[in-house]
C-alpha cells in the first residue's frame, strides 16, 4: 500500500504542501550529490581521509582541511614539539593539507598537535578528526594521542537488533560509580550494566561520549567530535562495554551533539585556521546566545560531510545501534527556538526555519539507516515540528522517534502547582497521550534534566527534606509515604501511556536522593553529587529498594507482553474521585490518585472477560500497605454501566485503594 504524505493524513498541513515538498526535494538533491554509486554511505568517508592514519605498508599519512592556513606543522613527542620541515604539511588543493611519515617515526600512545599559521597569526590546534584526545592531569592541557594498538578489539557480538518500542536507560559513565571519582567504562560494564539487564531495559543511552574540555558540561560542550572521552577509559574498554551490552540483549545508542560546538579555540574548532567561520555560520549567527557556544554552518558541504562522517564513524567504529540527537530545536530555527511557544504550524515552515539544518538531519537519518537498517534515531525537540519524526517517504525528516518533552514538564507543574485533589485524570490522560498519529514518541517522567542542580527529581520534590530523615521503613511519615506512592504511580502511568517507548535516567528508577552537581569551583570541586548511591537500592531497611523492585516489575511486564505495541484507550476519567482507568492490549490499568478516598466495588464499562491482578503499587514488596491480594481475579459482568466507555457492554468492579496503581491482565 502506498505511503500517504503527512499533508494528506493531517489536513492542517495542506497549506504547507509546497514547503514540505520543497524540503523533500532539497534533501534528495543533496543526497544525490553526496552519494557514490547510489549509496550515501559510500560517499561519506571524511573520517577515513582526514586525520592520522596508518597505511598498508606501516607508514603514516595525516591530512587536514584548513583553507585559510599558510603553513601547518605536525608537532608532538616524536619531534620534541618543534616546527620542522620534516613535519610540515603540504597543500594538495581544495584547502586540504597532507603529510606522509615513515613508519618508525610515530608510535602508539604518543601525543601530538598541529601548529597552524595564517595571515597575521598562528596557534596550536587539535586536529579536527582526532579520534583520541587526552588531558594532562597537571596542566589540564589537551593533546591528540596516536591510537593504534597492535591488537585490534575483536567483537564477540553483533548489533542488538530492531527496537521498535525502546525501553531506554539513560546514563552517564563518569557519575555511575558510588565512589567519589570519575567512573570508567569498566566500572560501568561490571557494576551498572548488570543492573540495567536486571531491570529489563533494552536500550542503553549514553551521554558525554564525545570529548569535552569541561566535565561539568554533562558532555554537551563538545570540542573533539570524533574522540571518545578519555576520562572514562580507552576505545577498547568502550568497545568491551558495547559488546557486553549486546551480549545481554541491550542496544547501545549515544547522545550525539551536532547542535553546537564548544567555543574554545585551543581544544575545539573555533578559529581553527584563523577564520572565525570555517565550520560555523559567519557573524552573530555562528554564536549561540544562550549556550555561549558555536553554531555549525549546515549550509556548507564540508560541514555536512564532517557531521555525517561523524555519524558513520561512531556507528562503525563502536558498533552503535543509533543516536539520540541533542538540541534539535536549536538546530532547526535561526533563533534556536528561544522564547517561542510554537502554537502555529506556520512556524515550522516559514523563514525562521534553518532549512540547511533540516537537510542535514534528513541526510543523517538516511545515512544511519543505510549503515544499520535496525538502528534508531531520536530527536530531542521541544518545538513539535510536524514531520520531524515521520518517515521520509511520507514527507517527513526521518527520525524514528521524538522525545515527549512536555510530559516531564507537566509532572513538575502538577506537583508544584496543584494539590493532590486538584490533579485531573482527564488532563493527565490528555498530556500523556497526545501525539501526532504519523510520529512515534518516547515518554519519560524525568530524565537527566530534572536531576541537575537547580532542579529537583520527582522523589525530591515530593519528599523534600524528609528524604534525609524518613526513608527507613520503620518510620511512619505521611510525606514520605505519599512520595513513595506517587513515585510509583507517576512512573507506571507515564510508561503505560507512552506512545512508543519509555526512558528513565540512571538511579531515578529507585528514587535517587538529591540532585546532580558536577565538580566545580562553586562546590569545592566535589564529587559527592556526581555519583550514584547504588547501595541505597540494595538495603532492606530503606524504601529505595522497593522502588527499584517496582520499576523492575513494571518494565519487565511492559516488555514481556509488548504492551506498547497497541494504542491505549481511555475507559474512565473520573474527575470527582480522581480515578484514571484505561486499557492497552489485554491489560487494564487502574489508578486512584485520590489521597484519602478508597472505593470498593468501583464499577466501569470494560471489555468482557476475566481479569487477574498482575501488578499493584500497593503490594508490600513495593513498600505498599498490601490492601489487595496478588493474583486475585475479577470477571466483567454482562450488563451495561453508565461509567466509562459506552462501546463496551460489560461492567468490571474493582476495589481501588487510595493512591494506588493496579494492572489487571485479561486471562479469559
Amino acid at each position: 500500500m502506498a505511503s500517504k504524505k503527512i499533508y494528506v493524513t493531517d489536513p492542517y498541513l495542506q497549506p504547507f504542501k509546497g514547503a514540505i515538498d520543497a524540503r523533500h526535494r532539497r534533501i534528495l538533491e543533496c543526497r544525490e550529490r553526496f552519494s557514490k554509486d547510489g549509496s550515501l554511505s559510500y560517499g561519506i568517508n571524511n573520517h577515513l581521509w582526514y586525520g592520522l592514519h596508518r597505511e598498508s605498508d606501516g607508514s603514516w599519512v595525516f591530512r587536514e582541511w584548513a583553507p585559510n592556513a599558510t603553513r601547518i606543522y605536525l608537532i608532538g613527542e616524536f619531534n620534541s614539539w618543534r616546527r620542522t620541515e620534516g613535519y610540515a604539511l603540504k597543500p594538495i588543493g581544495n584547502g586540504d593539507w597532507e603529510l606522509r611519515i615513515p613508519a618508525m617515526l610515530i608510535h602508539h600512545g604518543q601525543l601530538y598537535k598541529l601548529f597552524i599559521e595564517w595571515p597575521g597569526g598562528g596557534a596550536e590546534r587539535l586536529p579536527a578528526y582526532a579520534t583520541r584526545c587526552v588531558q594532562d592531569p597537571e596542566t589540564k592541557v589537551f593533546c591528540a594521542q596516536v591510537w593504534a594498538p597492535e591488537t585490534p578489539y575483536e567483537w564477540k557480538h553483533g548489533r542488538a537488533g530492531k527496537r521498535p518500542r525502546p525501553l531506554i536507560y539513560e546514563c552517564h559513565i563518569g557519575m555511575s560509580s558510588e565512589e567519589e571519582k570519575v567512573a570508567s567504562f569498566e566500572d560501568f560494564r561490571t557494576k551498572v550494566l548488570p543492573k540495567v539487564q536486571d531491570l529489563g531495559y533494552n536500550v542503553l543511552q549514553i551521554m558525554a561520549l564525545q570529548e569535552h574540555p569541561y566535565y561539568g558540561s554533562f558532555g554537551y560542550q563538545v570540542a573533539n567530535f570524533f574522540a571518545l572521552s578519555s576520562r572514562f577509559g580507552t576505545p577498547e574498554e568502550f568497545k568491551a562495554l558495547v559488546d557486553d551490552a549486546h551480549g545481554r540483549g541491550i542496544a547501545v545508542i549515544m547522545d550525539i551533539v551536532h547542535s553546537h560546538s564548544v567555543s574554545n579555540t585551543a581544544e575545539g574548532l573555533g578559529e581553527f585556521d584563523g577564520h572565525d567561520d570555517l565550520y560555523f555560520y559567519p557573524g552573530p549567527q555562528g554564536h549561540h546566545p544562550a549556550w555561549g557556544s558555536r553554531c555549525f554552518d549546515y549550509g556548507k558541504d564540508q560541514v555536512k560531510y564532517f557531521l555525517l562522517s561523524n555519524c558513520k564513524f561512531w556507528m562503525e567504529e563502536y558498533m552503535l545501534d543509533g543516536f539520540r540527537f541533542d538540541g534539535v530545536t536549536s538546530m532547526l530555527y535561526w533563533d534556536h527556538g528561544l522564547g517561542k511557544d510554537f502554537g502555529d504550524y506556520a512556524l515550522y515552515f516559514d523563514a525562521g526555519v534553518d532549512e540547511n539544518a533540516v537537510t542535514y538531519l534528513g541526510l543523517a537519518n538516511m545515512l544511519v539507516k543505510e549503515i544499520a537498517p535496525n538502528a534508531i534515531t531520536i530527536a530531542e525537540d521541544v518545538s513539535g515540528m510536524a514531520g520531524l519524526a515521520a518517515p521520509f517517504r511520507n514527507g517527513g525528516v526521518g527520525f524514528d522517534f521524538r522525545m515527549s518533552m512536555g510530559v516531564a514538564d507537566h509532572w513538575i507543574k502538577w506537583i508544584k502547582e496543584k494539590s493532590d485533589e486538584q490533579w485531573s485524570p482527564g488532563e493527565i490522560w490528555w498530556e500523556l497521550t497526545r501525539k501526532r498519529d504519523d510520529e512515534k514518541t518516547i515518554s519519560y517522567a524525568e530524565c537527566h534534566d530534572q536531576a541537575l542542580v537547580g532542579d529537583k527529581t520527582i522523589i525530591f520534590r515530593l519528599a523534600d527534606k524528609e528524604m534525609y530523615f524518613s526513608m527507613d521503613k520503620a518510620s511512619q511519615n505521611m510525606i514520605v509515604e505519599r512520595a513513595v506512592a506517587l513515585h510509583k504511580m507517576i512512573r507506571l502511568v507515564t510508561a503505560a501511556t507512552a506512545g512508543d517507548g519509555y526512558l528513565t535516567f540512571m538511579g531515578n528508577e529507585f528514587g535517587h536522593p538529591e540532585w546532580i552537581d558536577f565538580p566545580r569551583e562553586g562546590n569545592g570541586w566535589s564529587f559527592s553529587h556526581a555519583r550514584r548511591l547504588w547501595s541505597l537500592s540494595e538495603r532492606d531497611d530503606l524504601r529505595y529498594k522497593p522502588l527499584y523492585l517496582f520499576d523492575k516489575a513494571m518494565i519487565r511486564l511492559i516488555k514481556k507482553h509488548d504492551i506498547l505495541s497497541e494504542r491505549p484507550r481511555l475507559l474512565v476519567g473520573d474527575e470527582q474521585k480522581n480515578i484514571l482507568i484505561f486499557t492497552r492490549k489485554n491489560f487494564i490499568f487502574a489508578l486512584n490518585f485520590n489521597p484519602v478516598g478508597s472505593f470498593a466495588d468501583y464499577g466501569f464499562s470494560a471489555p468482557a472477560g476475566e481479569y487477574r491482578l498482575v501488578l499493584c503499587s500497593d503490594d508490600e514488596q513495593f513498600d505498599g500497605f498490601g490492601r489487595l491480594k496478588a493474583g486475585e481475579t475479577h470477571v466483567a459482568m454482562d450488563r451495561r454501566c453508565p461509567n466509562g466507555d459506552p462501546a463496551f457492554d460489560h461492567e468490571l468492579q474493582l476495589y481501588l485503594p487510595a493512591r494506588c496503581a493496579m494492572v489487571y491482565e485479561k486471562v479469559k
